[in-house]
């Protein structure tokens, strides 16, 4: 089972995730999220446990458990919708340019521009 896990202080490795989680059962990998441009941690990650009781049993127990000051979030997670891609954004999908009606601003039709 794949597990959220948010509100982590900085300071937290993987391994300090890792040996956490291991109380519980078998882990077979944890990520912690990066941000891209900085590779400074951005506070949640994920842990997997191959076996699913042992899993929600952690999720259970480690919910609102308090390291460093900070209460953590920890949660099953959710799987992506569409394989992981973002619906909108700069993709193309606004359909056309302004004289096909394809933009608009202010709820009006900007092809008139």
């Amino acid at each position: 089972m794949k597990i959220f896990v948010a509100s982590l202080p900085f300071k937290l490795e993987e391994n300090d995730i890792r040996e956490t989680f291991e109380e519980y059962g078998e882990v077979s990998s944890v990520k912690l999220v990066l941000d891209k441009e900085t590779g400074r941690k951005k506070g949640f990650g994920f842990v997997e446990m191959p076996d699913d009781e042992q899993a929600k049993k952690a999720i259970e127990d480690l919910n609102g458990l308090e390291i460093f000051g900070r209460a953590i979030a920890v949660t099953q997670a959710e799987e992506k919708p569409n394989g992981g891609r973002r619906p909108g954004g700069f993709g193309g999908d606004r359909g056309g340019s302004f004289s096909k009606g394809g933009y608009q601003k202010g709820g009006r039709d900007a092809g008139s521009y």
